[in-house]
């Protein structure tokens, strides 16, 4: 297999959709990004991006009630998906969202690649967990970036990443763990890397 660089910063809004019905033809390659409300998404597909305002980050966290999407290249597209598990929104709200997302998840065929991001300092909450869970049934490989990496020391933040790496080794399935720090730079070129891999996978 052939693994091409992509140019990252040429990534391009397309749309922000309440439910896959709203999307873009079901073709091509989508990478999609998902985590707690809090958990950073915004940040990191701004800094892979090397745009400040590409997704919108908010210091209310739980404002990304839509799919967002992204294309890089023709056919080559970065999805942001709704935030999951913040307590101060609505119950009928959340419902939407955890609807759409999971509608997203089981429904759209051509997503590759799943890159679920957790606050290092609190990885592993349920939904993050039924998330990972739900991709490994699925086949479709995980990357975990253990965001925020800079508000811990080297040692603590290695102690969390074999953490995690052990927690979520029984669940077997294609799943790789990272940190990341947006505002640092730390995971940007592993996580670019682990993008162009998916992005090559034959269609």
């Amino acid at each position: 297999m052939v693994i091409k660089n992509h140019n990252y910063h040429m990534a391009k809004f397309v749309i922000s959709a309440p439910d896959i019905r709203h999307l873009p033809k079901d073709t091509g390659i989508e990478v999609a990004f998902a985590g707690r409300s809090n958990a950073g998404k915004s940040s990191a597909l701004n800094a892979l991006t090397q745009q400040k305002g590409l997704a919108r980050t908010s210091k209310t966290p739980g404002r990304t009630q839509l799919i967002n999407l992204f294309e890089v290249e023709e056919g080559i597209r970065l999805v942001d998906l709704p935030g999951y598990g913040y307590a101060e929104v609505p119950e009928e709200m959340k419902r939407k969202w955890q609807h759409a997302l999971g509608e997203y998840l089981q429904k759209r065929e051509c997503i590759k690649g799943l890159v679920v991001l957790m606050d290092i300092r609190h990885p592993l909450k349920d939904l993050d967990m039924q998330m990972i869970q739900w991709s490994v049934t699925m086949e479709v490989p995980v990357l975990v970036l253990l965001t925020k990496a800079d508000k811990l020391a080297s040692g603590a933040r290695k102690k969390q990443l074999i953490d995690v790496r052990q927690a979520l080794a029984p669940l077997g399935g294609d799943i790789e763990i990272e940190y990341f720090s947006a505002l640092k730079k730390i995971g940007i070129d592993k996580l670019r890397i682990k993008l162009d891999s998916w992005y090559s996978t034959p269609v």
